[in-house]
């Protein structure tokens, strides 16, 4: 894409909605200004831009009076993709897509939230939201034993809008995880945590200050 701007993308790095913005991002090959959100210490800037206050945020500067904003991780991600889809992250039945999609953020994050924090939601019962949590993993599951990726032997958009959510998880209990209960989508998780992209995405940058140099990403 040639353009005389460079977007700005407000991230905080380990965020999952950031993280698959980022990795649409890298993988289309689109540079941006990225600006590092410390979530207890939001930029002004970033909250003029878009007041529902969470990353990620994507500013195209369109011209000296106008901006556009995407602040949905996923419109990021389409976003990127329609400049450039090099691999066919696309190539996929988008019906099925989006259901897994809504499935991940809809009912799996839900819980997955719960899992992580228990101390946060005092009326949990030892084990509730892990057992939720797997009724989206035994479908991950499931097609992983069926083929390489999720909707298929091919990586497809999909596979990188879930990985950081599966992450978060597997961080929970490491061991449990590991220990062979969902072998596949181990397998899976691991492929990705040891790729090049996940690691080009997942560099450690400062918390932006307005004035400070510019990070490119």
């Amino acid at each position: 894409m040639i353009t005389d701007f460079l977007p700005v993308l407000y991230s905080f790095r380990r965020c999952p909605y950031a993280i698959r913005a980022r990795l649409a991002l890298r993988y289309a090959g689109i540079e941006v200004e990225l600006r590092e959100v410390v979530l207890r210490d939001k930029p002004q800037q970033m909250l003029e831009v878009s007041p529902k206050a969470t990353v990620p945020v994507l500013v195209l500067e369109e011209g000296p009076a106008r901006q556009e904003v995407i602040d949905e991780s996923l419109d990021i991600m389409f976003w990127a993709l329609a400049q450039n889809d090099s691999d066919g992250w696309l190539d996929v039945d988008i019906e099925l897509a989006n259901r897994l999609i809504e499935a991940n953020d809809e009912q799996f994050k839900p819980w997955l939230d719960r899992y992580k924090y228990p101390n946060h939601y005092k009326d949990l019962q030892p084990g509730e939201a892990r057992e939720h949590c797997e009724v989206f993993l035994r479908e991950l599951e499931s097609r992983l034993q069926r083929h390489s990726y999720i909707c298929g032997d091919r990586v497809s958009v999909v596979d990188f809008s879930i990985y950081s959510f599966v992450r978060q998880f597997a961080s929970v209990d490491t061991e449990w995880f590991e220990s062979g209960v969902y072998p596949a989508l181990n397998g899976w998780l691991q492929e990705f945590l040891q790729s090049k992209l996940f690691a080009a995405v997942m560099q450690k940058y400062p918390q932006w200050r307005s004035g400070a140099a510019v990070t490119r990403f």
